[in-house]
């Protein structure tokens, strides 16, 4: 099963919108959600890992 980001992200973006208080608490919160929302971004933005080929080393020749 895979994660659904951008779903996650609309609630977290959401959550974060609810919490307009100006108290410890709600800013603390939204500073915890922006990490999340940036996090949860970053996942639904990575693209797969891709392998490298490694080339086999070009021998030199030596001078005549």
């Amino acid at each position: 099963m895979t994660s659904d980001f951008s779903a996650a992200r609309i609630h977290l973006e959401r959550a974060y919108h609810y919490l307009r208080g100006n108290d410890e608490t709600s800013r603390s919160t939204c500073e915890a959600l922006d990490l999340l929302i940036e996090t949860v971004a970053e996942a639904q933005h990575r693209r797969p890992g891709t392998g490298v080929l490694d080339f086999p080393q070009a021998t030199m020749r030596q001078p005549s």
